[in-house]
């Protein structure tokens, strides 16, 4: 019970900061939507065909939920890297670290975002910390509050990834690294469940960073592309072309690195198809 209360108490300060952080938000541009009311037009121009102006409303922040959104967040957030750059970064820290510690779906349009607002260099930078940081505050707050809990909601596939860490405890780390590579499980339930197999801190820091970075270097490169691109002319120059082969180069290390170190010696097989199913990977 204490458990409960405590993981609650951690969510909703949590909660609590961001939606405080977000309410304290800079007064950004104003958005234009269509609407029959006279306006500026009739002033400039005279004419009342003409006098359907648009009626201006805020700009709102919210997580993206397609690409469309994300586009539009992108261009908003642009704004505040120029006039607010520190609470850009606060905010748009502070959202991502929320998604990852308690393992809420949706950190690839993060990383894209990322990578459309701050670029392919310093976007994959602060994404690969991000990623760490909150996957590691996910393990902490799992061994601190949820290991009989995740036990008890997923006694078969703790019980199997139990057994894979032990038949691997020789090369853990390069197991660790394939799990992150070819995702045998959701890394949200590895975050969670990492502590209770008694995988170590120091393992799974290091394992989440260097593990997910070709994911979020895809994620952010296509993020940089987007918001750069504005025609196909551009898709196809010579610039483009060197990034898509980056990606593509990228994509392809890590089977890369898992058949040149480590593909003798695990044994990362799964007892049956129904076990760890593969998922898309949610951060």
């Amino acid at each position: 019970m204490r458990s409960i209360v405590g993981l609650v108490f951690v969510i909703g300060a949590a909660t609590l900061y961001l939606y405080l952080l977000s309410t304290y938000l800079p007064v950004g541009p104003r958005r234009v939507t269509s609407s029959d009311v006279r306006g500026e037009s009739v002033k400039t121009t005279g004419d009342p065909e003409l006098s359907s102006v648009s009626e201006e409303e805020h700009s709102r922040l919210k997580f993206p939920s397609d690409l469309k959104e994300l586009r539009e967040m992108a261009e908003l957030l642009q704004y505040y890297k120029k006039e607010h750059t520190g609470y850009l970064v606060l905010l748009f820290s502070s959202a991502y670290l929320y998604k990852q510690s308690f393992a809420i779906p949706g950190s690839s349009f993060l990383n894209i975002l990322a990578g459309a607002i701050f670029g392919p260099y310093q976007g994959l930078l602060l994404a690969c910390v991000l990623t760490t940081a909150g996957s590691t505050v996910c393990y902490l707050l799992s061994q601190a509050f949820g290991k009989q809990h995740i036990t008890g909601l997923f006694p078969d596939k703790v019980s199997l990834l139990q057994k894979k860490v032990e038949e691997n405890k020789d090369c853990l780390f390069f197991f660790l690294l394939f799990l992150r590579f070819f995702p045998m499980t959701p890394n949200w339930f590895l975050n969670m469940c990492a502590p209770i197999v008694n995988i170590p801190v120091v393992y799974f820091f290091c394992s989440v960073f260097i593990g997910l970075l070709p994911y979020n270097f895809i994620c952010v490169q296509t993020g940089a592309m987007l918001s750069e691109v504005s025609s196909l002319d551009d898709l196809f120059s010579w610039q483009r072309l060197l990034q898509l082969l980056a990606i593509a180069c990228m994509a392809l290390l890590p089977g890369a690195l898992i058949r040149r170190y480590s593909q003798s010696r695990l044994k990362a097989e799964p007892a049956g198809p129904q076990d760890l199913p593969a998922n898309k990977k949610a951060q």
